[in-house]
C-alpha cells in the first residue's frame, strides 16, 4: 500500500491545464463527430445503471416486507401461547 501511495504522490491533483490537455487529446483521438455519440452512449449506460439500482432496491424492499410479514404472525402466536 505504501508503494502505491509513493507512486501516486508525484502525480498530485489534476489541475485545469491537465483537464484541458486531456480534452484536446480526446478530441484528437475521436474527432468532433464521435464525441457526441460517445457521450450519448455513456448517458444511456448511466441511465440503465440507475434503473438497475432502483429495481434492485425495489426487490430488496419487497423481500424485506415479506420477511416482516412472515415474522408478525409468529409474534402474535407466541403471545397467545403465553396466555
Amino acid at each position: 500500500m505504501a508503494t502505491l501511495f509513493a507512486v501516486m504522490l508525484p502525480l498530485g491533483v489534476i489541475g485545469v491545464w491537465q483537464w484541458v490537455i486531456l480534452g484536446l487529446v480526446v478530441l484528437l483521438l475521436f474527432g468532433g463527430k464521435k464525441i457526441p455519440e460517445l457521450m450519448h452512449g455513456l448517458g444511456k449506460g448511466v441511465k440503465s445503471f440507475k434503473a438497475g439500482m432502483k429495481d434492485a432496491e425495489k426487490d430488496i424492499e419487497e423481500i424485506r416486507a415479506e420477511i416482516v410479514k412472515d415474522d408478525e404472525p409468529k409474534k402474535v402466536d407466541d403471545k397467545k401461547e403465553e396466555k
